[in-house]
């Protein structure tokens, strides 16, 4: 089968699915959706594995110990399997993006398409783990390496000091970026029934003060500055040096030249 048949198979199966979207919304939602779920289970069965290994062979080590003692051994058993749990996902995910090929590209569309579940599926991969385990490893190199692998691009000296973040794969950070406490980025907005999914980029030194929030097309420059608790709006371009704040964030001032 040449190039030309291959994709226009591909693209009549993509449009039978979505017209099966559009026409029967809710259940084939649920269908669509149905893989995340198994992906999920399995996922979570894996990483949870080693440490009901551990649990087992400590109940089974404690046996002649004094209750107390017994339940100490245990509890902190499943302790440490937790923690096991949550560093053998932090690669697992990443590896289950690669494989089901859901990394991000900026696009615009209908909710009910093909492009929708792929960036539900990358999404809701980045929160198996978010909702799980990343607080306990923000901020350290353990989250910037996660992300990383995930898609985003992260240059040097960067804090990120948040597990808020969405379409993680059209998020670029430059050098020396700081990401407060709780900020949320997103890559993506809804209008008029149309989803679109736009990279964020903010660029070296800028600082993002704790609980603003960054929306898709968004661009950052150089040694800006967004004050706590402001909100930058879809496809706003702030300037170098430039300070923004407020609902909706709008510019204070700009960094005197020298």
């Amino acid at each position: 089968m040449d190039i030309d048949s291959t994709q226009s198979t591909l693209g009549g199966f993509q449009g039978f699915f979505e017209g099966l979207l559009r026409k029967f919304r809710t259940a084939m939602h649920l269908l669509s959706l149905l893989p995340l779920y198994i992906i999920a289970s399995l996922c979570f069965g894996f990483c949870i594995t080693p440490g009901v290994y551990l649990f087992k062979s400590v109940l089974l080590m404690t046996a002649d110990l004094p209750l107390l003692a017994r339940n100490f051994a245990l509890g902190t058993s499943i302790a440490i399997g937790y923690f096991m749990y949550g560093f053998t996902l932090l690669f697992l995910i990443p590896l289950m993006n690669i494989l089901f090929r859901t990394k991000l590209t900026p696009w615009r569309g209908p909710y009910y398409s093909f492009n929708s579940v792929k960036w539900y599926i990358h999404n809701g991969l980045t929160y198996l783990v978010r909702y799980t385990f990343l607080e306990f490893v923000t901020p350290t190199p353990f989250n910037l390496l996660f992300y990383k692998m995930m898609g985003m691009k992260i240059g040097k000296g960067v804090q990120l000091n948040s597990t808020a973040l969405s379409d993680v794969s059209l998020i670029e950070l430059g050098d020396k970026v700081t990401i407060g406490g709780s900020v949320t980025i997103i890559g993506h907005y809804g209008v008029s029934g149309f989803l679109i999914i736009a990279p964020v980029k903010i660029k070296a030194r800028a600082t993002i003060g704790l609980r603003a929030v960054i929306m898709a097309g968004t661009e950052i420059g150089e040694d800006a500055k967004i004050l706590p608790n402001s909100v930058v709006m879809p496809k706003t371009i702030i300037g170098a040096g430039e300070t923004w704040g407020g609902v909706p964030a709008q510019k204070i001032l700009a960094k005197k030249a020298a």
